[in-house]
């Protein structure tokens, strides 16, 4: 589910979980584990990639609903888990989102150190609210180290849902580029910070500028538990079941 491909000093993770790149619990563990494995295998930078036209449509609804309490625990565990992993990467990580990144997929570029969307109708945001989740309190300072705290507030009580425009406008990504260079550029951006004279420098630098998000995934129980709570009230059972007949009626 993971590709892993060198370009020299970079190396691409690309989600490669068809048809959209949703996430479930051995995607997620796939991830985290390339992720912390990279450096030791003499990556200086990681990319995260998607498929064409997407980048990861959030979580899999579907393969999450027969999940009990202890089930649901152990997967918001190991999101979590692959949230700090990404945030706390001892080298940069690039987003390089192909397509469409709503709630799942914004959550996972918003902890990379820049992120370049495709260009064109492609969609993304911390929609959680619309399924009748919470934002989770890393990911609401993530958000707002984007965009500012008063956009964060307004874009994620909301649950807004943001075309590539909007999203760079409002500081949510970096960068647009063509769909067929989001990628290269992604590792060109990437690969010149792999030549700076020092890495520890640039190690040290991403440290402090990180250290309050990480902090907040110290509160992980309270979060979990939260979590757990909410999945399992009537209201977002209802909102995940009608999620699951718009993604039926897709095809």
């Amino acid at each position: 589910m993971i590709q892993r491909k060198p370009h020299g000093a970079v190396l691409e993770l690309q989600l490669d979980r068809a048809p959209a790149n949703a996430l479930n619990h051995e995607l997620i563990r796939a991830l985290d584990i390339a992720v912390h494995e990279a450096p030791s295998e003499g990556a200086q930078a990681l990319v995260l990639s998607g498929l064409p036209g997407m980048f990861c449509a959030g979580l899999d609804v579907p393969s999450l609903m027969d999940r009990d309490a202890k089930g649901m625990d152990e997967f918001f565990r190991a999101f979590f888990h692959l949230l700090r992993s990404i945030a706390a990467s001892p080298i940069p990580v690039v987003a390089a989102i192909t397509g469409h990144a709503p709630a799942g997929g914004t959550v996972m570029a918003a902890f990379c150190d820049r992120r370049i969307l495709a260009e064109g109708r492609f969609t993304m945001g911390f929609n959680e609210h619309r399924v009748g989740l919470p934002i989770p309190r890393p990911v609401m300072l993530a958000f707002e180290r984007l965009c500012g705290p008063r956009i964060a507030s307004d874009y994620g009580l909301r649950g807004a849902v943001l075309e590539s425009a909007e999203a760079l406008q409002i500081g949510l990504v970096d960068e647009l580029a063509a769909a067929e260079k989001v990628i290269p550029r992604a590792i060109a951006w990437a690969q010149a910070l792999t030549e700076l004279p020092n890495p520890r420098a640039v190690q040290e630098t991403r440290s402090y500028q990180r250290a309050e998000i990480l902090a907040a995934f110290e509160q992980i129980d309270d979060d979990v538990k939260s979590f757990g709570e909410i999945w399992f009230s009537e209201q977002t059972r209802g909102a995940m079941n009608r999620l699951i007949e718009q993604i039926k009626a897709r095809g």
